[in-house]
């Protein structure tokens, strides 16, 4: 199908994969860009089926950031699997019932929950700047768990935010640095992005030609992104998060109002 689209959109949904999997690497949102070109690209295309398709390429870029920061940050494995297996069942059961429920409904508290996000964050600056683990190893397992399925679940019957409410369970609650955070919400993401393609799949509504080759895209903004991630540290995380957060309240306050 990609060869029925003309060079100028074909290289617009390339430009935005790019730079879709560049932001996402960093502090996740990359839907924000990916998304929205998407739906600009394949006017004809069922919601559905963008959706699928945009689920299809971002998890080429998540697992080469997961991959890129697993060299380099460690994070608990007990944690990462903890909240990975939840969050896959949860996105699974999320894009089943997608189109069963209506997501208007669900804008106003999400706009809420993203402001709360963003003025929490603005107003502690110290925030996720060090790691400084809470909870007892048990008790951080079974909070990951917890957040994995609730948010997983999110992911996959509505998705916008999902990133910026990783980051904030992980920091704020868990204790982690923002780039320890960053390197764990990646691999949730690849959790939850491959329990949604199962379903999207499964019912046709997928676009692999197209998915597979915007996947190579996200790829290579994800190596960069990760990789200057890696390099600025927390510091560059928190400022990237809090744009993409701020964004995010732009888009869905829009939708919203």
């Amino acid at each position: 199908m990609f060869h029925d689209l003309t060079i100028a959109t074909a290289l617009f949904l390339l430009a935005a994969s790019f730079f879709a999997g560049f932001i996402d690497s960093i502090a996740g949102g990359g839907g924000l860009i990916q998304l929205p070109a998407l739906l600009i690209g394949l006017p004809k295309s069922e919601t559905a089926e963008v959706l699928g398709t945009n689920k299809l390429s971002a998890v080429f870029g998540t697992t080469t950031a997961a991959a890129l920061y697993r060299k380099q940050i460690k994070p608990d494995p007990k944690v990462l699997i903890a909240m990975g297996v939840p969050a896959f069942v949860g996105s699974a059961g999320g894009a089943v019932l997608a189109s069963k429920i209506p997501t208007s409904s669900m804008r106003p508290m999400v706009l809420v929950l993203l402001i709360v996000v963003a003025i929490y964050t603005w107003f502690k600056p110290d925030l996720g700047k060090f790691e400084n683990l809470r909870h007892l190893p048990k008790r951080r397992v079974q909070i990951a768990a917890f957040a994995g399925v609730v948010i997983g679940f999110y992911d996959g019957i509505f998705g916008p935010g999902t990133g910026s409410f990783l980051m904030l369970i992980l920091v704020a609650s868990l204790g982690y640095a923002f780039i320890t955070a960053s390197a764990i919400a990646k691999v949730v993401n690849v959790a939850t992005n491959v329990g949604a393609i199962m379903v999207f799949g499964i019912n046709g509504a997928v676009i692999w030609q197209i998915g597979i080759i915007l996947g190579i895209a996200n790829i290579s903004g994800a190596v960069i992104g990760a990789r200057l991630a890696i390099k600025g540290g927390s510091t560059l995380v928190r400022k990237v998060f809090l744009i993409v957060t701020v964004a995010l309240i732009v888009k869905v306050g829009i939708a919203t109002f």
